[in-house]
């Protein structure tokens, strides 16, 4: 266990495949307080790629920055309690996933409660966490409530899609290929699916509501699509902004906030994971945690590459129109998860 191999980067760039590198090095030696863990998986978020275009919240330090926000692995050897050897943890705060090894302070780290299958677990950290908090953090849901969301068929939109389900709550789903997407979102549990440019898409979707408005809006896109679901939305209802996909900013009519009482809040889960109680934090990834276990809770996957292919794997990641994530495997025909 004398080496070491992980994806970096020496320099910020909009095409991250052209700046990242396969390397090799030592293995890292985990300190007092922290644990080694052995990577399983990883996956390429669009926050990855921001990451390494130096677009994100959170900037790299260069050169020499390792890659990777988000990763499952095992316990390899720990120095810190609450940790031993074989455990299986998910990376909740720092960099450098897409590696073989990574020594991790243990307040970074989350043990699973349960065994879960570790390219689903790998994806644990950002989108279900995200559809949760978003369901949970901002209105108070009941039963036959609707919910609306664009970029239904996101990472995030389909955990938000099988998380209302479990909740009872209803969902209304705007995509750009609805009749492509249609079946799939609705065996996940989406209630309705409509296309981003279906003409008067708004006024027919609320005739199917008979009248009832969705009380909480997800909003990942901006621009003119967040229009859409604000004119949904019932008087005093949210939107919750977690992304901008369009990269066009929200310009909001007077009439929404002032006659309407629109509610506009952010959601960046990073950002709750440093702030919010470690109770909190245990308790919403147990219940996901669970329901992954339990097949309840699916996250698509496109392709799986290995972590020496991590520069065709983000070139992969970026393409348009996919059906699920990437993931990098890092091995782990040592592990059985059952």
């Amino acid at each position: 266990m004398s080496e070491n191999h992980y994806a970096e980067f020496s320099e910020c760039g909009m095409k991250p495949q052209d700046v990242l590198a396969y390397v090799s090095g030592p293995a890292p030696v985990p300190a007092e307080g922290e644990v080694l863990v052995r990577m399983m998986a990883a996956p390429i978020n669009p926050a990855d790629i921001n990451f390494i275009q130096g677009v994100y919240g959170v900037k790299p330090v260069l050169p020499h920055s390792r890659a990777g926000l988000e990763g499952c692995g095992v316990v390899e050897e720990s120095r810190a309690d609450g940790f031993r050897k074989g455990d299986q943890v998910i990376l909740l705060l720092g960099v450098g996933s897409w590696s073989k090894l990574v020594a991790v302070p243990a307040v970074n780290l989350m043990k699973l409660p349960v065994a879960v299958d570790p390219v689903q677990a790998a994806m644990l950290k950002v989108n279900p966490l995200t559809a949760l908090r978003m369901l949970e953090g901002f209105v108070s849901l009941k039963p036959g409530d609707w919910v609306v969301q664009n970029a239904a068929n996101s990472g995030v939109g389909r955990c938000i899609i099988q998380l209302a389900r479990q909740m009872g709550v209803k969902t209304v789903n705007f995509v750009r290929r609805p009749d492509e997407l249609r079946d799939e979102l609705t065996m996940l549990g989406a209630d309705l699916v409509v296309g981003e440019n279906d003409e008067d898409a708004v006024k027919r979707t609320l005739a199917f509501l008979d009248g009832k408005r969705p009380v909480l809006a997800s909003n990942a896109v901006g621009g003119e699509s967040a229009l859409r679901l604000m004119d949904m939305l019932a008087p005093g209802g949210s939107m919750v902004t977690y992304g901008a996909m369009s990269r066009k900013s929200i310009k909001v009519p007077n009439g929404f906030l002032i006659f309407k009482g629109i509610r506009l809040e952010g959601l960046w889960v990073t950002q709750w994971l440093k702030h919010a109680p470690a109770q909190d934090i245990a308790a919403a990834y147990d219940k996901l945690a669970r329901l992954m276990a339990e097949g309840s809770l699916v996250q698509a996957v496109d392709t799986v590459f290995p972590l020496n292919e991590v520069r065709r794997a983000v070139e992969k990641a970026q393409e348009e129109f996919r059906n699920g994530k990437i993931v990098l495997k890092m091995g782990w025909s040592d592990f059985l998860f059952k």
